[in-house]
């Protein structure tokens, strides 16, 4: 049993003889938009508390007022919901100022912390008062769950500020009192937090606080294995949201960024990875952020949706300019669904079908250019011909069995002997004016029978023009 396991093991130990309850937290600022590595470390905090019947505390860290807004707030809490990451607690620790300050005068009294008057940082001209920890210089060490022993000689830290002031905490001394207020049990972190763990430690002695167990993840990295950045696209949930991203399958990418269960299943539902997680299964090197991989599983999750969802999501991702074309409705919208959803990964691909012209012929009657409509080395009389043939066999067909199966059964037999090339391809741009398309067969199902027989009379007339 490795060191993981034993620890595990003790700390179960002890919460099923009542003694102890797993409490762990994410503690965003609200600086920014609740960035995807920050998301992830959610997740994990969220799947960890509930695989161990916790609690999940979401703490809102917005000591730095000056970058801390309102509206960034909204943004994380907003974004934890679409990923179904509540939590069981809301605290901000702009509302906590007198606790931080009830603990600094604790401090102080104890010896253990001093007040000291110093130059500005920022107004070197004006004198302020601070607070400074009393650093014993000792060594900490500690065992992460995750990289195993861990020590740090904090000499040459020094006395370290821990507060601008008695009513203005830092954030080193406000996570150490919040932590240990809240019951923080577990604290689940980005593996950049370790630099600060020797201060918290020296913190919490100074206060005589217990130590929360400590597993520092891997951070998500960009392709090239630099931090994940701006510069490589898109970083925060509300981008990824808003570009149609579903977040069954946000939740399940990230939760396999840096995390593996030792099996081969990819899909998880969230109730299922809580069922798998473990710290055990986390890897200590970096994860890959893998944008392909990402629109590999929201394009699985697409699939999975019920069908009058996928529809309205379909509906509303579609422009405006598409819906008000002459033959667009919702029973036509239907019909082409499924050729949708094998062209898409992300519902704003269908933004960028729309922009590439893929997508109008649905609804409108396309222009065709009479050299187009013929084969290669075919002529336009026997590509009239052609055209002929095919408006007389589809007339004769009944509304009823007017699909692309039955289409596909009364042409080919006659596109096999006259050349497929030949028969097929003016079929196909007459119904779509497009040099892609999906197949003819396809389109006249979705188009339908009256429409169809339109198009190929206006192709054979542009011929004879």
């Amino acid at each position: 049993m490795n060191l993981l396991n034993t620890l595990e093991l003790l700390f179960l130990t002890v919460r099923k003889s009542g003694q102890g309850k797993v409490v762990t937290r994410i503690a965003p600022s609200p600086t920014g938009n609740l960035h995807v590595g920050t998301a992830r470390t959610a997740l994990f905090n969220y799947l960890f508390a509930k695989r161990h019947g916790g609690t999940f505390l979401i703490r809102i860290e917005n000591t730095d007022a000056k970058r801390s807004t309102k509206e960034f707030e909204d943004d994380i809490l907003e974004s934890l919901r679409w990923l179904s990451l509540t939590g069981d607690a809301l605290y901000r620790q702009s509302e906590r100022t007198d606790i931080y300050l009830h603990y600094l005068e604790l401090l102080i009294g104890k010896k253990k912390a001093y007040l000291s008057k110093e130059q500005s940082a920022e107004e070197p001209e004006r004198e302020v008062e601070v607070v400074r920890l009393r650093n014993p210089g000792s060594v900490v060490a500690f065992t992460d769950l995750i990289h195993g022993d861990i020590t740090f000689d904090t000499k040459e830290l020094g006395d370290f500020i821990i507060a601008r002031s008695l009513s203005d905490a830092l954030y080193h001394f406000a996570v150490v009192v919040d932590d240990y207020d809240m019951g923080i049990t577990h604290v689940i972190r980005g593996e950049d937090h370790i630099s600060n763990t020797p201060r918290q430690i020296l913190i919490q002695e100074a206060l005589g606080f217990p130590r929360p167990a400590y597993a520092h993840i891997p951070l998500i990295l960009a392709p090239d294995r630099s931090k994940l950045s701006k510069r490589h696209g898109a970083t925060s949930i509300r981008e990824y949201r808003d570009e149609g991203f579903l977040p069954e399958a946000m939740v399940n990418y990230l939760a396999l960024l840096g995390w593996n269960p030792g099996t081969e299943q990819e899909l998880f539902t969230l109730s299922e990875l809580v069922s798998e997680f473990s710290l055990e299964k986390i890897h200590k090197g970096g994860a890959i952020f893998d944008r392909e991989k990402l629109r590999w599983f929201n394009r699985e999750y697409i699939r999975r949706l019920p069908q009058k969802k996928m529809f309205e999501i379909l509906r509303d991702a579609l422009p405006d300019d598409l819906k008000r074309l002459p033959d667009f409705s919702d029973l036509k919208l239907q019909r082409i669904v499924p050729l949708l959803i094998e062209r898409i990964s992300v519902f704003s691909d269908i933004a960028k079908l729309s922009a590439e012209g893929e997508l109008q012929y649905f609804f409108k009657r396309p222009s065709i250019d009479p050299k187009e409509l013929v084969w290669k080395d075919a002529d336009a009389a026997t590509t009239a011909e052609h055209l002929a043939h095919i408006h007389e066999k589809i007339q004769a067909v009944p509304e009823s069995l007017f699909t692309a199966e039955h289409l596909k059964e009364i042409v080919f037999s006659y596109a096999t002997e006259k050349g497929r090339g030949a028969v097929l391809w003016p079929m196909r741009y007459a119904l779509s004016g497009k040099k892609k398309s999906p197949d003819p067969f396809t389109l006249a199902g979705v188009l339908g029978k009256e429409e169809v027989l339109a198009r190929l009379k206006a192709a054979s007339a542009t011929i004879a023009e």
